[in-house]
């Protein structure tokens, strides 16, 4: 590779902390796991790391939950097609409560409209607030230490050669996108399946998790 990564990383090391906090405020793992491979070569500090995405998905999530209880119906009408997703949801947060808050970071297709829906629910901001830290803590240390180990494994098989970072960053790029591709195509088919039960039902009820 003509650009040296290690060096780029290196220089910039305190802005991709900075990056790492507005990528997880935006919602997305793939960052955070290429950042974990990055600590495990000792460019990035996997505590720091773990810090950025944590409060980054944290923030981003109350952000989503705020806008879900002050305009959420006004969303929906103004976006309809949202509604399926959001009664998804809604449903799993009637069935599975505290786990499904703990969980929906990992869960295809619900997590992008989880926070927005529990924020048009009954739940209480505080009670929200600290089970959404919990897990965006769970969610900020499987994916950052995911891409470390990643990363240490990949330099276990390449030896000397894994000097060369890109290298190891491309069989990261490689395991990541072909693990993602088959989980979010599975997602995706669940997903759609629980719309479509969702539309024919028409109707959601009031959701409580005091």
């Amino acid at each position: 590779m003509d650009i040296d990564i290690y060096a780029l990383i290196e220089q910039y090391r305190e802005w991709f902390y900075v990056i790492t906090f507005v990528w997880t405020f935006l919602e997305g793992e793939t960052f955070v796991i290429f950042a974990g491979a990055a600590a495990s070569q000792g460019l990035l500090h996997i505590y720091w790391l773990i810090a950025a995405a944590w409060i980054g998905s944290f923030s981003g999530d109350q952000l989503y939950f705020w806008i879900g209880r002050k305009y959420g119906h006004k969303l929906l009408k103004r976006f309809p097609r949202m509604q399926g997703g959001v009664n998804v949801a809604l449903d799993m947060l009637h069935k599975y409560h505290v786990g499904f808050i703990l969980s929906f970071r990992f869960i295809y297709g619900v997590r992008n409209f989880s926070s927005l829906a529990m924020g048009m629910s009954l739940i209480s901001w505080p009670r929200f607030a600290a089970l959404n830290f919990i897990a965006a803590g769970l969610w900020a240390n499987a994916f950052s230490w995911v891409g470390y180990l990643l990363g240490v494994a990949f330099e276990a098989m390449l030896g000397d050669i894994a000097k060369d970072f890109g290298l190891i960053m491309l069989g990261i790029f490689a395991t990541v996108g072909v693990i993602l591709f088959f989980v979010h195509r599975r997602g995706k088919a669940r997903f759609e399946a629980k719309v479509a039960e969702q539309q024919q039902k028409q109707v959601t009820p009031p959701v409580s998790t005091e």
